[in-house]
């Protein structure tokens, strides 16, 4: 699936990439396997950006409330701008000023795998996406197991559901009880406080 001629014009054009280090994605990078990464942004309000590669880029929705471990919880997702690969290993912070200015860690990242059947076969992820009904089992460090995304009317904004598995977990609280990054084991307040000391 082609969504444009060039799938990431939108991502940079809002950046400043002379005063941010976000990668500027002028290179396809494709992937060896399916990746996802959450990323947990204090930007002007605190998210997760919940980000699957689809297609060569990051496919991207903002998740204010983050993604939980209940089936019961629906979780807004409000589908972004896509993003390259490379910005999977992005952490630090975005400067004042610039587009999503704050700081920003990897919560989250593995590898998925598309498990929407239809008919008894598997509906390509390109497919999923235009449908609006994506389902996926993440291989994370802090979340496994099947998630659903639903496009909602409106066309822009989608929910985030944990599928019944046996990964569910009423009682966990993920983003309360495991807040540092994967990467580097710092949290959001670690870089707020690097940031303050002039340090990195």
């Amino acid at each position: 699936m082609t969504r444009s001629k060039d799938q990431l014009k939108k991502y940079r054009a809002k950046r400043n990439f002379s005063k941010t280090k976000e990668p500027k994605g002028t290179k396809s990078t494709k992937a060896k396997k399916h990746i996802f990464v959450i990323q947990k942004h204090a930007a002007t309000a605190l998210h997760y950006d919940f980000r699957l590669e689809i297609d060569d880029v990051l496919t991207s929705w903002a998740v204010p409330k983050g993604p939980s471990t209940n089936p019961k919880d629906k979780r807004l997702a409000v589908m972004t701008e896509d993003h390259p690969i490379a910005y999977a290993q992005f952490e630090g912070v975005i400067p004042k000023g610039q587009y999503g200015g704050g700081q920003v860690i990897i919560w989250d990242r593995g590898t998925y795998r598309n498990i929407k059947k239809k008919d008894g076969k598997l509906v390509p992820m390109d497919q999923c996406l235009k449908n609006g009904q994506i389902e996926i089992f993440l291989n994370g460090k802090k979340l496994k197991g099947g998630y659903a995304l639903v496009r909602m009317k409106d066309k822009k904004n989608w929910l985030l559901i944990k599928m019944k598995d046996t990964y569910a977990d009423a009682r966990r609280k993920p983003t309360s009880t495991q807040p540092e990054s994967v990467k580097s084991g710092k949290t959001i307040e670690d870089l707020k406080h690097i940031e303050r000391k002039g340090g990195k």
